[in-house]
């Protein structure tokens, strides 16, 4: 039989929070012992880092000027021809999926054989004053909540510690039982899963959990872990405004400015406290699966959509260039040695969201689709010298901040196509980007050399941004590109 294979998706973790790649305080021992048992990519990046663009690419393997989704925009279906799931339920897999999809409709298997659905609070499907679903998420849109009301009173909701869905700036711990987080019951579901799945099939799994996004909603034994540690302060670049004129930093959901220190560290303590929550879950449910004799038999990928940039240079969230935001974590693990990788090796290439997908279906054994930009990272796991690609592109649309950048994971460009802005990042010598070498005459070279190339990999857009020649400031962004809206009038 073909190997199992079990996804396991994050939302909003940072690249670095993990104790293997020597984090001073976070500490994740059961993800550790997934990169042990496998490799992980210390480049890997979301294009487009925020969720509906990069979930659109993970579940297609396709680039984000493919998907045609290049910012963030809700309620624009998906109607994709191939997708991760859909490729392996036609080859044979049982295939669910727990926990978060952020697609539209809410109830769009996209290839699934079945879901069980928690997206978080999603704003089009909470605000009872708009007609599309507002009433339906209590009877629809979600499973988690149902099964929440049956066990803690019909009273309780997605609001009720006081914190909105986007806050990366204030904090408190979990108020319920810790077996009724949303973290647990993913795990308690996807265990569930175990027990009623096709034992005569192979079974993909992607347990898909919404933390560490907000709300930083932490179980309080683990938030007691990190609130009084010494915690490490952002980065902040030599680039960075520093002033807060507007005091966007007292904002619960600000995306940038001077938040009160003590409100800061409240909230740096819980992120890193649910990424320590998931952790154990993790290990929860890897004991699950040695119970169920499946362990030995599976493959599981390790990643993130994008990361969260909690301080780093004045910005808070997600959807900028930054290592903090787009750079996340990416591991294949094989405690079977089923693929006879090099096993607790870590690979240097740069990966994209997008190539989780022909990972997947190669473990698999399947026919990787034409459609399909993402490379499959199996020949870079057998072979050091393999080089997936030069570089890659990413961009979001972002109103006065949007932008595009270029890295190959030594160098980084970044250009805001608003402003024209740009920078230059060694990501060698300046991890956490604070020199911006295109203003150093001595980089005028390397400056150039990146430009070009993003002229190439815009060239024929339809905003506008390049003439061929020369990048093309103040042209009008769009979250979805002509031929995604076209597709989706002409079905």
């Amino acid at each position: 039989m073909k190997p199992n294979i079990l996804l396991i998706m994050v939302d909003q973790m940072r690249g670095d929070c993990l104790s293997i790649l020597n984090h001073p305080v976070v500490d994740t021992p059961n993800i550790d012992q997934l990169a042990r048992n496998g490799v992980i990519f210390k480049n890997a990046y979301s294009a487009t880092p925020t969720c509906v663009p990069a979930r659109a690419s993970l579940l297609t393997g396709m680039s984000q000027t493919s998907t045609g989704r290049v910012g963030y925009q809700e309620r624009v279906p998906w109607q994709y021809e191939h997708t991760l799931p859909g490729e392996l339920a036609k080859n044979g897999y049982h295939t669910q999926c727990v926990g978060k999809m952020h697609v539209y409709p809410a109830r769009n298997l996209c290839g699934f054989h079945n879901v069980v659905l928690h997206d978080g609070y999603l704003h089009y499907n909470r605000f009872k004053y708009q007609n599309f679903e507002s009433e339906s998420f209590n009877l629809t849109g979600d499973d988690y909540l149902p099964w929440l009301r049956e066990r803690a009173g019909s009273q309780v909701d997605l609001i009720d510690l006081g914190l909105d869905c986007n806050a990366s700036t204030v904090a408190r711990p979990w108020h319920l039982a810790e077996e009724l987080h949303p973290t647990n019951w993913v795990v308690s579901q996807s265990i569930d899963f175990l027990r009623r799945r096709d034992t005569t099939k192979p079974f993909f799994l992607n347990m898909s959990f919404v933390r560490p996004h907000p709300p930083f909603d932490p179980p309080q034994v683990f938030f007691d872990m990190y609130k009084d540690l010494d915690l490490p302060d952002p980065v902040v670049g030599e680039w960075v405004d520093i002033d807060d004129v507007q005091r966007d930093g007292y904002n619960p959901t600000t995306l940038k400015g001077n938040v009160p220190k003590n409100r800061y560290k409240r909230a740096q303590a819980a992120y890193y406290a649910l990424i320590t929550h998931i952790d154990f879950q993790i290990g929860r449910f890897l004991n699950a699966m040695a119970e169920y004799g499946v362990l030995q038999d599976t493959v599981i990928l390790f990643a993130s959509d994008h990361g969260e940039l909690l301080g780093d240079h004045n910005y808070y969230r997600k959807a900028l260039p930054y290592e903090g935001s787009a750079k996340v974590p990416f591991i294949l693990s094989d405690p079977g040695n089923k693929l006879k990788l090099k096993q607790n090796s870590t690979k240097n290439q740069v990966v994209e969201i997008r190539d989780i997908m022909p990972t997947l279906l190669d473990v698999a054994g399947v026919k990787i689709p034409e459609s399909v930009d993402g490379k499959s990272v199996l020949q870079a796991c057998e072979e050091p010298s393999t080089n997936l690609r030069t570089h890659i592109h990413g961009e979001h649309a972002y109103g006065s901040l949007s932008h595009h950048y270029l890295t190959n994971g030594k160098e980084k460009y970044i250009w805001y196509s608003q402003t024209g802005e740009e920078q230059l990042f060694d990501l060698i010598e300046d991890p956490n980007e604070c020199k911006n070498l295109a203003i150093n005459n001595e980089y005028t070279d390397k400056l150039k050399y990146w430009r070009n190339k993003l002229i190439e990999e815009l060239g024929g857009r339809e905003e506008g941004y390049t003439d061929g020649i020369n990048l093309i400031v103040g042209k009008k962004p769009k979250s979805c590109l002509d031929h995604l809206i076209k597709s989706l009038t002409s079905s």
